[in-house]
């Protein structure tokens, strides 16, 4: 029995390590995989709407979107006279591709001050409070896939004045995060119940 234990907790050490360096999912059309294949991704999720009340299945979508869970994502290169390279598009980084000012914000209100963009849970955490930030701002509903989106994308201010009605590639794409959205919340209805079943991740990453 003690071996076995051994064993055991070799493996979940071993996740947990591995977990460092989480590779995307193999399968980012099914919400279900993904927990399946990171399951501690599930329970971070979890987390974060019960602090902030905001469903799963949007912060998801909008992070599929973004960064297709890629943890060191970075936005396109700028370029001097076409050509030259010269830093990035703008300051985003991560899972959620926050930008250093809203993230430093996110900090300042939460408390978090370990909170790397490069960590899962801590981005998810992210965009679930910018949704619930967005619903307290600008009246907007945390199921509301494609308004979340246009204000995640425009900023609180932007999407007041309205800036997203000259960017009608922008418009395309937050229909595309809400489809996917509702995709992914079809989905999680039928395989969340084995997901909570997973005690043993519950235990340890929980």
């Amino acid at each position: 029995m003690l071996n076995i234990r051994v064993v055991l907790l070799a493996s979940i050490i071993t996740a947990s390590l591995s977990g460092c360096a989480t590779s995307p999912p193999k399968n980012t059309e099914n919400l279900c995989e993904i927990f399946f294949e990171h399951r501690d991704w599930y329970f971070a999720a979890k987390d974060a709407r019960e602090r902030w009340g905001v469903p799963i299945h949007v912060p998801m979508s909008m992070m599929y979107q973004e960064s297709s869970f890629k943890a060191n994502a970075l936005p396109p290169r700028d370029y001097l006279l076409g050509f030259i390279p010269w830093g990035r598009v703008s300051t985003a980084y991560g899972y959620s591709q926050a930008k250093t000012m809203t993230w430093s914000d996110y900090i300042k209100e939460t408390g978090n001050s370990g909170a790397d963009r490069d960590d899962f849970d801590d981005a998810i955490d992210f965009m679930a409070w910018f949704i619930f930030k967005t619903q307290k701002i600008n009246k907007i509903s945390k199921w509301d896939g494609y308004n979340q989106y246009l204000n995640y994308h425009e900023g609180w201010g932007g999407f007041k004045r309205k800036s997203y009605k000259k960017k009608g590639w922008l418009v395309k794409v937050a229909r595309k995060v809400d489809n996917r959205a509702r995709k992914y919340s079809s989905q999680l209805k039928h395989c969340e119940a084995d997901l909570n079943k997973s005690w043993l991740w519950r235990l340890f990453f929980g």
